[in-house]
């Protein structure tokens, strides 16, 4: 479960005071699939980053039940000056996993060759993104945070990435931010509507698919 009690987030702005979450209280269940849903700039991806822990909120607390990963998406998670190999050899000590089963798991499955020694910074953003979804689907997260799911590579990788990813989500929650509703649709059997400060759960993905694109229009 992911618990959020009495949940506060604000930001100053020129314009004034920008309510992210306004005093939410909910529990989202074990192993739901969450489309997180809401009009730029409405939180979704601060939401995503206080559940992860890199943001925190003004009041309130979120109570996690279970291994929580980092955001999938979110850019700047790796040390530019440390090889591939070095950082994910961190990653695995901060979540207890073995270190150099993680690093063979990574090497193997981003297709990284040699490079897996080299300094991150010497990546191109594909080598980037496809070392950072190794390393998230070589641990088993009881929650995957996503903040817009991109398939990189070639059409074989891709396809070999999504056909992974949709296995681990058998057995994992998720909370997915993405502009495409066909990917809420697609990952997503609940959802959490973000509007003018309010969070409402809906457990049926297509109802609140339907209020968030009302809340659009409107």
């Amino acid at each position: 479960m992911i618990e959020f009690r009495h949940l506060t987030k604000a930001y100053r702005t020129t314009r004034g005071s920008k309510v992210i979450v306004d005093d939410l209280t909910l529990t989202l269940p074990r192993g739901a699939k969450v489309g997180v849903l809401g009009r730029n700039g409405a939180g979704k991806s601060t939401l995503i980053g206080m559940i992860a822990g890199l943001v925190q909120p003004d009041s309130g607390s979120i109570r996690r039940h279970g291994a929580i990963s980092w955001p999938l998406g979110l850019g700047g998670s790796f040390h530019p000056g440390l090889t591939g190999a070095q950082n994910v050899r961190f990653v695995a000590r901060i979540y207890g996993v073995d270190t150099e089963a993680l690093i063979d798991y990574v090497a193997a499955f981003a297709e990284l060759g040699d490079f897996i020694d080299m300094p991150v910074r010497t990546y191109s953003s594909g080598m980037k993104a496809r070392l950072g979804f190794g390393m998230s689907m070589g641990i088993a997260f009881d929650w995957y945070l996503v903040d817009e799911l991109t398939a990189v590579g070639d059409s074989r990788f891709k396809k070999k990435s999504l056909a992974l990813f949709r296995s681990r989500m058998q057995e994992a929650g998720i909370l997915m931010v993405s502009h495409s509703i066909n990917t809420i649709r697609t990952y997503c059997t609940s959802g959490l509507v973000l509007d003018g400060g309010r969070a409402t759960w809906y457990p049926d993905v297509a109802e609140a698919v339907e209020v968030h694109e009302r809340n659009m229009a409107a």
